[in-house]
């Protein structure tokens, strides 16, 4: 008979809440796991002979769980036998006779980034905000398109990109002219920010803040994905509330 683990019981050796249970199960209830099923199945290779593969509603989860915390494939692997709350997150028990290896979680990656599912992912998240109308789309447009493009100052001079600098402390506030100027840099100002906040939530919320692989097309895959949860995590109160 299967020893049936402490996971699985009911029995916690802690009652608290932390920060980090708090922010998976808020993702948890936002991301639409159904949606996002239908969309892999449609490319998800038929199963084999051989050892069973894990569900694919598993890898997904464990996928995410990279995005969320910058974990790299062999980390993924190890906290996954470390972290029971990344097990629970990834509906793996702990009394499982085994449980994915780094090669599994790469060939998984590996599947998204075949079949540019990135993309997919990010539009049908941005489909189901759109039909609980919990996205704004018109009057915003961000190109997420990663380009190759060398540090600021580790070029040949050292030197920042001159027109980088901010103009505005030049501006004379006695002039009409400079003054009808900082007007229009206030507003530019506005629209700026609301086009960079995604960017400041993969950065900061989710700890991207230099690349992981080589080459343009797996970047990209990644940041799709990091860009649709950082709009699932941007409206997640109110898709809470609209829940209720």
């Amino acid at each position: 008979m299967k020893q049936i683990s402490l996971a699985s019981s009911g029995f916690e050796l802690s009652t608290k809440r932390t920060r980090k249970r708090e922010f998976l199960d808020e993702m948890n209830a936002v991301i639409p796991w159904a949606a996002l099923l239908v969309l892999l199945r449609r490319h998800a290779p038929e199963s084999r002979m051989g050892r069973p593969p894990f569900a694919l509603e598993t890898m997904l989860r464990i996928h995410l769980l990279q995005q969320f915390f910058g974990l790299s494939d062999p980390a993924m692997e190890e906290a996954l036998h470390d972290v029971p709350l990344y097990r629970e997150f990834a509906r793996l028990d702990v009394g499982m006779s085994r449980m994915p290896d780094e090669s599994t979680i790469l060939r998984f990656r590996h599947f998204l980034e075949a079949h540019q599912l990135g993309a997919a992912l990010l539009a049908t998240v941005n489909d189901q905000l759109s039909l609980k109308g919990l996205l704004l789309r018109q009057g915003t447009v961000v190109d997420a398109t990663p380009i190759a493009a060398p540090s600021s100052t580790k070029n040949q001079s050292g030197q920042r990109d001159p027109d980088m600098p901010s103009k505005r402390r030049l501006l004379d506030s006695e002039r009409l002219g400079d003054q009808l100027a900082e007007q229009i840099e206030q507003v530019k100002a506005r629209i700026r920010a609301k086009v960079e906040h995604p960017f400041r939530v993969i950065k900061r919320q989710f700890g991207y803040v230099k690349t992981r692989y080589r080459g343009l097309a797996k970047n990209t895959q990644q940041i799709l994905v990091l860009f649709a949860l950082s709009n699932l995590w941007m409206v997640r109160k109110r898709a809470a509330m609209h829940q209720a």
